[in-house]
């Protein structure tokens, strides 16, 4: 996979995507992560990426011009299709599911912009898919940049040591945590949760024990407990998640 994020401050992310799990998926070559400064694209001689506003108001918006150049370059520098992402506040709100079909793709393109937003003609003409990572405002795109590589590139198969680890996380549309299905009225078999509750040692800490249901060696018992907790802790925090039944 190859992963192209457009940005005015890539000395920003690069720290990120050399370490952790994103690093060593890059070094294994599971994903090439190439970070490209908007401004090198910009014309004139002051590379100018933003202008005031038509019409007024208050901040900068980014100009048209540096972004084109640079999706139009950049979509270049290899052979076949991309997924072009465009992060801004007005997008559709990241979610497990949309990470899962990001993650199946071969290349994504990822525009970071900044300042109080893009020229509309941005959006007109190059016809991104708009994504929000929350209904929030930051100061740039890049946060919300890394945010995205980080849940897409841990989703690449070998990335994460444990091949089961993913699809054990909260919100994970593949998860094995949901509860069985009982009847043709259950529709919860296709529910997001949240993850069930974890443990490790010691076995008692200022006096809050473990279950003792994961000290029985039971591992059927085990998955049972861990399923109904996921439903449970589901339920009780965001039960938004729960599909709702007729």
């Amino acid at each position: 996979m190859r992963i192209d994020v457009l940005t005015l401050f890539p000395e920003v992310c690069e720290p990120f995507f050399a370490a952790s799990i994103l690093g060593r998926a890059r070094n294994a070559g599971l994903v090439t992560i190439q970070c490209h400064n908007i401004r090198d694209y910009a014309s004139g001689r002051h590379q100018t990426v933003d202008d005031r506003p038509f019409g007024g108001g208050a901040g900068m918006v980014m100009m048209c011009q540096p972004v084109f150049d640079a999706v139009e370059a950049i979509e270049k520098l290899e052979e076949g299709e991309s997924t072009l992402i465009l992060l801004t506040p007005q997008g559709e709100r990241l979610n497990q599911g949309i990470v899962e079909d990001l993650a199946a793709r071969r290349r994504l393109i990822v525009i970071a912009g900044h300042y109080e937003g893009f020229d509309e003609r941005i959006c007109l003409g190059l016809s991104p898919r708009e994504i929000s990572i929350g209904d929030y405002v930051l100061s740039g795109g890049e946060a919300a940049a890394m945010v995205l590589v980080d849940a897409v590139v841990r989703l690449i198969p070998g990335a994460l040591g444990n091949p089961e680890a993913a699809s054990g996380d909260s919100f994970s549309i593949s998860s094995p945590r949901a509860p069985e299905v009982e009847g043709p009225d259950d529709a919860m078999d296709h529910a997001a949760y949240l993850e069930y509750p974890q443990y490790t040692r010691p076995r008692v800490f200022r006096g809050m024990e473990v279950p003792e249901i994961l000290l029985s060696g039971d591992h059927a018992k085990i998955r049972a407990w861990r399923k109904e907790q996921a439903r449970l802790r589901t339920a009780q925090r965001r039960p938004d998640l729960l599909p709702k039944k007729p």
